[in-house]
């Protein structure tokens, strides 16, 4: 969902607000105790896109990139610099991040896109979806593997699908298919299908009324998880989620009242036990967060009250990150209030929802101005697409990554000092607190004269960031330079320009 300044789903009061942001700021603090990302917020170097990536898929070493683009171009480029041309799919080295030869052309027109990318459970052939007509000038319709040994086009998997594919998952024995399409292979297949390895249509069958969006293979559980802008299934209200059986597409399992009819499910993700579900939603009284429930039965684990839309979801060592616009997280663990900012990716403990000190961020971008689309997990290190063009408000397109290993991301500002001299021999300095994206503890470095004085600690947050004090004692009508950096014991900022001061020689009346 997008922000909307002046609307709410509820009406609350100046003073609850601030009681929120309160209990918001001290929760996120205690929750470093209980669970942590073992990501750094600062960004690896990455290749960038000239359009939006809407998928990613991770085998053997390498990540692959499907969207609506024309070129790539390396880290640090700008727009028009050194590109090289990928249409709509690109593939890199998983740790480097360094461009591969592997390269296709997917297109269809004017509107043409990879929407989806799942590997198979062996790595060895990757799934390709979208809105496209030609692979390398080659017929197709909608669907087609390769090969992730040499990424070769596989031959014989060339389903005939009727319209947009949004989602796959793949089993050793069938890959599903969720999107726009109302046939595959010319038999009736509304918006969910499922295929053989080799393309061939199998009879599941799951009838849904409008757009499947999220794919969720759950066979050691007894089903198939769908998620979408629909309201029926197989002819029963199911409101965006519900599991079918993986053979036959029979309901075995339904989410009643877990959204309401204006949300869609447009992310889905899984552990040993749990699902993890994205929502997106359009107008008042809807729900945009994440969901966690059982994949043995249908009860809901944990339900957050973020707003602002999510579109990708992935889960890593007990640890739920989110590719989202969050503008509100006040209700959640954690969280924050709304302090006029979209924040594009969160980490939440995945047992309990609690949302983790991991704040790295992008801009909303081009297209509809989503910010993130996609996520992958890559050997421990976490790869997002997007239509972004700015990461943590450095110009980065499309594509960026965070690895494992200590928090290396610095504090966004070294902080500006003022002072005043009231009594004799007392100078107080004041500034206000910096932030930093992966460390909510800093430290203040302050000097005098060059010497250093004192280095006080403070907890803060982008939506918080108190007023702090200092009290120096010198003698009465000396004259002195102060400066202060802020570290968060691995990262300084520079030096504050010299502030000078002339402590008071009597009281001041």
């Amino acid at each position: 969902m997008r922000l909307r300044k002046g609307t709410r789903r509820f009406a609350t009061t100046a003073s609850v607000v601030a009681l929120l942001a309160t209990a918001s700021l001290t929760t996120a603090f205690g929750s470093e105790k209980r669970a942590a990302t073992a990501l750094t917020a600062a960004p690896l170097t990455t290749w960038q896109t000239d359009g939006t990536v809407w998928s990613l898929a991770y085998a053997h070493g390498v990540v692959y990139a499907g969207g609506d683009f024309d070129r790539v171009r390396p880290p640090g480029a700008g727009p028009g610099e050194r590109e090289v041309a990928r249409k709509n799919f690109a593939a890199f080295d998983a740790v480097t991040g360094e461009l591969l030869p592997c390269a296709h052309s997917f297109t269809n027109g004017p509107a043409d896109s990879v929407r989806a990318l799942k590997t198979s459970p062996d790595g060895r052939v990757l799934y390709v979806g979208g809105s496209f007509g030609r692979a390398d000038g080659v017929g197709v319709a909608n669907a087609v593997a390769l090969n992730t040994a040499d990424c070769s086009l596989r031959g014989q998997f060339r389903p005939q699908v009727s319209g947009t594919v949004r989602a796959i998952d793949t089993t050793a024995d069938a890959v599903y298919l969720g999107g726009d399409f109302e046939s595959v292979a010319g038999r009736t297949r509304r918006h969910v299908a499922s295929l053989r390895p080799d393309g061939s249509l199998l009879p599941f069958t799951a009838d849904a009324d409008k757009p499947v969006r999220a794919v969720l293979a759950a066979p050691d559980h007894g089903k198939v998880l769908l998620g979408g802008d629909f309201h029926e299934v197989n002819g029963k209200d199911e409101g965006g989620l519900v599991a079918v059986h993986p053979s036959t597409g029979a309901t075995v399992t339904s989410y009643p009242q877990w959204l309401p009819r204006k949300s869609s499910v447009h992310a889905l993700t899984r552990d040993d036990t749990t699902f993890y579900l994205g929502a997106d939603g359009n107008g008042t009284g809807i729900f945009d967060g994440r969901i966690a429930g059982r994949l043995s039965g249908s009860d809901m684990v944990w339900k957050d009250s973020c707003w602002g839309a999510t579109q990708a979801v992935v889960v890593h060592q007990g640890v739920l990150y989110s590719g989202t616009h969050a503008h509100d997280c006040a209700m959640t663990p954690g969280g924050f209030p709304e302090f006029n900012h979209r924040q594009h990716f969160l980490a939440q403990s995945a047992g309990d929802r609690h949302i983790l000190y991991w704040f790295p961020d992008t801009d909303d971008g081009i297209g509809e101005g989503a910010g993130p689309r996609a996520l992958v997990m890559a050997g421990g290190i976490l790869w997002a697409g997007g239509e972004f063009t700015a990461v943590n408000g450095g110009p980065q397109q499309g594509l960026t990554r965070f690895g494992a290993g200590p928090r290396d991301s610095a504090p966004e500002a070294t902080p500006r000092l003022s002072a005043a001299s009231t009594r004799a021999g007392r100078v107080t300095l004041t500034w206000r607190a910096a932030w930093d994206r992966d460390d909510a503890e800093l430290t203040y470095l302050i000097n005098r004269d060059g010497k250093p004085l004192t280095a006080p600690k403070k907890r803060s947050a982008a939506w918080d960031r108190p007023d702090m004090t200092y009290t120096d004692s010198v003698a009465p009508g000396s004259r002195h330079q102060y400066t202060i950096a802020v570290t968060d014991g691995r990262n300084t900022t520079r030096r504050s320009d010299p502030l000078s001061v002339t402590a008071a020689t009597g009281t001041r009346r």
